[in-house]
């Protein structure tokens, strides 16, 4: 066994390999080629005079041998990162982090969030993406994204997660046509987020409850989109308090009175929890603080 010429890149690609399941998604979330990743698992297989992978259908598994490597090898990479990161600490961090929040999330927590991470760790490079929940959660499980702000529970084995608070839902229209709608006129629009929205169910619940006709509904899949309709004389929506809030203190959009109560949506930060890499951890306790229900500062 040539021990001397095995490199940290081999183990952790091994590592990533095991997490993520397919050597094409280590190759992403490593920033390099498939084939880059097959070569360094041929190199370490020849070096360890041992085989790691099998061919499973069309893709490969671990060994009993690989999978030892694995678990023998994982605490002592997380164990030199963190001894790394003692000596210099999370100032010093380096590396790529992916996070995927809802739009929500995005347009309340996350700019003050993100503007505090980077003061904090400089080295670390950010890239968010702004999606569905649903969305989110594939990313999230299959690696393409390390950490996630997402509306309503989060149950998945693989997944660990933590409540960041709930955000009201409000009914909202601009100031004339919310006269308008309070002098009982008919057929006014009613707009609500689209069906694969997880807040779409609530919305529809409560537009039926309410007086408003039915055939006068209309979906956006943009929250940003449908306030912008709002705020132009559109119609009545139904809309996260925290997006709203500059335009409820202008006064470009009112609240209607007298329509059905709206249940709050759940937020929370989801990682996996085979992740252990010490900065993403740091990180994800970090969000964990978070709440939504707080202005942002």
């Amino acid at each position: 066994m040539s021990i001397n010429r095995i490199s940290i890149y081999h183990l952790e690609t091994l590592l990533w390999i095991e997490r993520l399941g397919t050597f094409s998604a280590a190759a992403e979330r490593l920033n390099t080629t498939q084939p880059a990743v097959s070569a360094r698992m041929r190199e370490l297989e020849q070096r360890i005079g041992a085989t790691l992978f099998r061919r499973d259908g069309r893709g490969m598994a671990l060994t009993p041998a690989g999978r030892k490597l694995v678990r023998d090898c994982a605490p002592l990479l997380r164990d030199m990162e963190q001894a790394l990161l003692g000596s210099g600490g999370f100032g010093e961090a380096s590396g790529v982090v992916r996070i995927g929040a809802g739009e929500i999330a995005a347009a309340s927590c996350l700019p003050s969030f993100v503007a505090e991470l980077k003061a904090d760790m400089p080295n670390v490079g950010l890239e968010i993406e702004i999606d569905l929940t649903a969305n989110l959660i594939q990313q999230l499980l299959t690696g393409r994204t390390d950490l996630a702000f997402a509306a309503g529970p989060i149950a998945h084995p693989a997944l660990k997660t933590s409540p960041i608070g709930e955000v009201e839902l409000v009914w909202l229209a601009s100031p004339a046509v919310a006269t308008a709608f309070a002098g009982g006129t008919a057929m006014l629009p009613v707009w609500s987020l689209a069906s694969h929205s997880p807040i779409h169910g609530r919305m529809r619940e409560a537009i039926a409850a309410s007086r408003i006709a039915q055939k006068s509904l209309n979906l956006c899949n943009n929250a940003r989109t449908m306030i912008d309709i709002a705020r132009a004389g559109g119609g009545i929506g139904i809309f996260p308090r925290p997006m709203v809030r500059h335009e409820v203190e202008s006064g470009a959009l009112v609240e209607i009175a007298a329509m059905p109560a709206l249940a709050p949506v759940e937020f929370n930060v989801a990682m996996r929890v085979a992740d252990t890499e010490p900065v993403l951890t740091q990180i994800f306790d970090r969000a964990a603080q978070l709440d939504l229900a707080e202005p942002p500062g």
